[in-house]
């Protein structure tokens, strides 16, 4: 009778034991993947920052650049469809779909901003211009921020795949349909974009 309960309590502290095991591995992958969210959070937070000076940005420039129209409308243009493909991105932090829309329309933004610093070099009186200096200064501060915030969500994201993908983690993310997370990258053609842009009215 007693090598029998000794059985019994071996099977039973075996499986008690792999229960704790499988939980442990399941709340490693949540733990994982609320971390790159929370780190998408902060890149929101940055990216939206970033939006809302644009249009101070365009307004001061549309002063004294009445004849560069195509350039400013760009730059807003841009910045709608920044603001759609961070709303997907939001919806989803990981989603490869969503990162490459958000991706590609930061790229598009960046390149419109970068088309009016370089047409704002012809206007002098703009260049000069307080209100004008001190936007540009806060969005090169904020691209710094928008790049840190990219490298953590990056970081984690990595994390989080490391952890799906290596056995026994690996099976319990199949059981449990933990998708891979995407990166939010820089496309290759616009690799210049990865530091922030020197932007200067001084």
């Amino acid at each position: 009778m007693t090598a029998i309960l000794m059985f019994f309590l071996i099977i039973f502290g075996g499986a008690a034991a792999l229960v704790l095991f499988v939980i442990a591995l399941y709340n490693g992958l949540v733990q994982a993947r609320n971390a790159y969210k929370n780190a998408f959070a902060q890149i929101d937070v940055q990216l939206n920052r970033r939006y809302d000076l644009i249009p101070n940005l365009v307004e001061v420039a549309k002063t004294y650049m009445a004849h560069e129209r195509e350039t400013l409308e760009a730059v807003i243009q841009a910045r709608a469809t920044a603001i759609a493909g961070l709303g997907a991105a939001k919806a989803n932090p990981g989603d490869p779909a969503a990162m490459a829309q958000l991706s590609g329309a930061e790229g598009g933004l960046g390149a419109a901003l970068g088309r009016l610093m370089m047409v704002s070099e012809a206007y002098p009186d703009l260049k000069a211009n307080q209100n004008m200096a001190q936007l540009s200064e806060e969005l090169t501060s904020t691209e710094n921020k928008v790049a840190f915030a990219r490298q953590a969500y990056n970081d984690q994201v990595m994390n989080y795949n490391n952890r799906r993908e290596v056995f026994p983690s690996s099976i319990i993310a199949g059981m449990f349909n933990f998708q891979p997370a995407a990166f939010l990258e820089i496309p290759t053609d616009e690799a210049h974009k990865r530091e922030a842009p020197k932007v200067s009215f001084n």
